[in-house]
């Protein structure tokens, strides 16, 4: 029996390149003072020393709602992140969540470390959450997403997720970079 057009999807010999830090999403903070600066400091790449101290003041001085409690847990773990303090952001992360189990974005930016920690299969699981859930921005979650589908070998899913974090923001130059790896590999099966 003879197929042809079978499609399959192979990496270029830059694959490894793909397990890099994941992107993240900061939780936006309403009204004024120490917990809007420290989503700030989070979603516009402020300091990130100066920014984690900031969370910690909002955290220890403000009155906040519990849904900001929980975004400034989770702004501080972006924060974390960003200076290799892997256990502390995911203890943030982890509070921030158990606080609010409503922030898709919390499930992402959770994602996001796990995906740098190498623990695949529970960034998956944190990923799909944040999508399901309706992520304000989702193609970072599609970007990381398909970063833990390349590490665990679903090369075709990985590809899909870099395509759609493309198609929902077009600029999305990590994604296009990563895309551009990717040749399409059309093979017959069964000769003829």
């Amino acid at each position: 029996m003879t197929f042809r057009g079978l499609t399959t999807f192979a990496l270029g010999a830059a694959a490894a390149v793909a397990l890099s830090t994941g992107a993240q999403a900061a939780i936006t903070v309403l009204g004024n003072g120490l917990a809007k600066s420290c989503y700030e400091a989070a979603e516009f790449g402020g300091e990130a020393h100066s920014g984690i101290i900031t969370c910690t003041s909002a955290l220890d001085q403000d009155t906040l709602s519990i849904r900001d409690r929980a975004a400034t847990l989770i702004n501080r773990g972006i924060l974390r992140s960003r200076t290799d303090d892997a256990d502390g952001a995911m203890k943030d992360y982890d509070d921030g969540l158990k606080t609010d189990t409503t922030l898709a974005e919390g499930y992402v930016d959770r994602g996001a470390a796990l995906l740098t920690l190498h623990r695949y299969k529970e960034a998956l699981a944190d990923l799909d959450k944040g999508i399901d859930m309706g992520a304000r921005q989702p193609q970072i979650a599609y970007y990381d997403r398909a970063i833990v589908n390349e590490a665990l070998g679903n090369i075709r899913d990985a590809y899909e997720d870099y395509k759609k974090a493309v198609e929902i923001q077009p600029d999305f130059t990590l994604a296009i970079h990563e895309l551009e790896r990717f040749r399409i590999v059309h093979k017959n099966i069964g000769g003829a």
